[in-house]
């Protein structure tokens, strides 16, 4: 049985491997069954006319010596005279009349005639000769030719058989010429007197038998062909099952390895952004160890007073308010299209400009936009939290700054970590450690692309290990409405840039503005004559 698989296994090998070996096959079915019939054909005229020839030969052998013993030896042993008569064999000299003739060749051929039988009938014979008995066929034969007085030529035909055999039988009118009229109405045994030319004496029913098993045989060529193919049919269907069998086995196979898959990936993007989730699984970014510096807008929140806070929950309590936190915090966050990095402890770590971005201006606008959503829905669920009994619930402050990090996998070739390293991240950490409960601050790299979607409010400067410059920190004081905004006043060339924001402007600002005004438009106008002379 093993053997067999084997077989099955190698063969279906091969014709996936070679499927060219199908082309050839057809080709060769396609070639030789013309061939097998050719040979078949040709096999089956040989075989005919063998027996044809054995047939006739034996026939003629037999006519030769009845009419060496019946004609020619009779005469011969009555000196030479001899007398025509139906009881030939009583005369000395006698020879056959032709009926008689006739109906003795009849017995001669067949008893050697294999596949032939002749018969020479009537239903009229001579007293003294033994009368014949038509079967069903040869007497509707001699019935139908005397009705129709039938003229020679004519022929009544009959085609029968069984399942192994075919037969057919031919009968031709015997007609009266003139000297059967003469011989038979002088006869004294004749059993009418009044044969007329024309008459219907009897017949001649000649019958061919062909066994079916004989032509069979004879197409062993097509047959072997048959059997061939056959063979060939049932063991293709055989191993076409096989492979179907196999193909089953291997699709239930990878039906369940793709479901498992499937459910692994999505249990692997609950622990990876769905930025660097896609990226990885289209095959965008491979899993090696490699690393490029981009300018990056990185976001960093945390939670104030987060461990005095933790002290007045329980840990049930803490941890279903942390995972509702996150899953807010991140809903926002991929949202505005963040590639959340990771959770530290209370605090989140989030950039945009890798593995997709818009542009430093559109990552860092939407940014903040997400840090803005992130407030907002902050008071709502703080509103919600009280009403659940939480006397104290989160405050998040909120850290941006725009800079260029290292972004990439890090980590060793077992274990690696997509996130991003440098001092400007570690300047977002610092921001937000500045900023407000509720509040965002921004670095000076931050505002100046953002400065026309928020009021913001500068701090004191701020140093950090890492960073030669003071970095002067923003706090967002105002998000402004449209109709806020019209209310600014901007005006840009290549020397002279002014930004003038009307609303809620106090006394002492607007002084100032104008001192700084006076005093450009006095340095304006005294620089006229110097160009004017020049």
């Amino acid at each position: 049985m093993s053997e067999n698989s084997n077989v099955f296994d190698r063969s279906s090998r091969l014709l996936l491997e070679k499927p060219y070996w199908i082309a050839v096959a057809v080709v060769l079915a396609l070639i030789l069954l013309p061939v097998a019939v050719w040979l078949d054909l040709r096999h089956l005229s040989n075989e005919s006319l063998m027996r044809q020839a054995n047939d006739l030969n034996a026939v003629i052998s037999e006519i030769r010596s009845y009419y060496a013993r019946n004609v020619v030896g009779r005469i011969q042993q009555n000196g030479g005279e001899t007398t025509i008569a139906h009881n030939y064999e009583e005369i000395d000299g006698g020879v056959p009349i032709p009926a008689t003739l006739s109906i003795e060749l009849g017995a001669i051929v067949g008893t050697k005639g294999d596949n032939i039988r002749y018969r020479f009938v009537s239903d009229e014979v001579f007293e003294r000769r033994t009368r014949q008995r038509l079967d069903a066929f040869e007497a509707a034969a001699l019935s139908s030719f005397r009705e129709a007085h039938a003229s020679e030529g004519d022929t009544v035909t009959e085609i029968s058989g069984s399942l192994l055999e075919r037969q057919i039988r031919i009968a031709v009118p015997v007609i009266m010429g003139q000297s059967c009229v003469t011989c038979h109405n002088g006869h004294p045994e004749s059993p009418r007197k009044d044969w007329k030319v024309g008459d219907v004496r009897g017949i001649q029913a000649i019958t061919v038998v062909q066994p079916l098993a004989t032509n069979l045989f004879s197409f062993k060529y097509l047959l072997a062909y048959l059997l061939g193919a056959g063979f060939v049919g049932i063991a293709f269907i055989a191993l076409q099952w096989r492979q179907g069998k196999q193909f089953l086995i291997v699709n239930n196979e990878l039906e369940e390895a793709n479901s498992f898959l499937a459910s692994v990936s999505l249990k692997i993007s609950k622990y990876l952004s769905p930025q660097v989730y896609k990226s990885i699984f289209s095959g965008e970014r491979d899993a090696v160890i490699s690393t490029e510096r981009k300018k990056l807008t990185i976001f960093f929140s945390d939670i104030k007073d987060f461990t005095v806070t933790t002290e007045r929950l329980q840990p049930e309590e803490l941890t279903r308010l942390l995972n509702e936190y996150f899953t807010e915090m991140t809903s926002i966050a991929q949202a505005h299209g963040a590639t959340v990095d990771k959770f530290i402890g209370d605090a989140i770590l989030a950039f945009f400009g890798d593995p997709e971005t818009k542009g430093a201006a559109e990552d860092a606008r939407a940014c903040l936009n997400m840090a803005i959503a992130m407030q907002r829905r902050m008071a709502e669920l703080c509103q919600e939290w009280r009403k659940r009994g939480i006397e104290n619930p989160f405050q998040v402050r909120m850290g941006i700054n725009t800079g260029y990090c290292n972004v990439g996998n890090f980590g060793s070739e077992d274990r690696m970590d997509y996130t991003i390293i440098g001092a400007e991240a570690n300047l977002a950490a610092r921001l937000q450690s500045i900023a407000e409960p509720g509040g965002i601050v921004l670095s000076y790299e931050t505002f100046a692309l953002v400065d026309d979607m928020v009021r913001a409010r500068p701090l004191e400067p701020i140093t950090l290990k890492g960073i030669s410059r003071k970095v002067v920190p923003y706090a967002v004081v105002d998000v402004p409405s449209a109709e806020t905004k019209q209310q600014v006043l901007e005006e840009n060339t290549g020397r002279f840039h002014l930004r003038v924001n009307f609303d809620g402007m106090e006394l002492n600002e607007e002084r100032q503005i104008e001192a700084a005004l006076k005093s450009a438009l006095d340095q304006l106008r005294r620089r006229r004559p110097q160009s004017g002379s020049a």
